[in-house]
């Protein structure tokens, strides 16, 4: 994995949000990309660095989902 690579991805990823307008759950995310853990780990950094993605965390049972979705700013 190099930056030229994560680039790519962070691409990929910001390509499905913003063409969705949704929530997005990491593992649909990551089956939608076809990205492997690593790599879209990398490019969801990628993203929140550049303040482009927010997160938000919710614990349904047991279970703690991820949802990601892109993030708008009204000026």
């Amino acid at each position: 994995m190099n930056i030229q690579t994560i680039g790519e991805n962070a691409g990929v990823i910001w390509r499905l949000l913003y063409g969705s307008n949704k929530r997005w759950e990491y593992q649909e995310l990551k089956k939608e990309a076809g990205l492997s853990d690593r790599d879209l780990n990398a490019a969801i950094g990628w993203l929140a660095r550049e303040g482009k993605i927010q997160f938000d965390e919710t614990k349904v049972g047991r279970k703690q989902l991820l949802y990601i979705e892109l993030n708008y700013y009204i000026g």
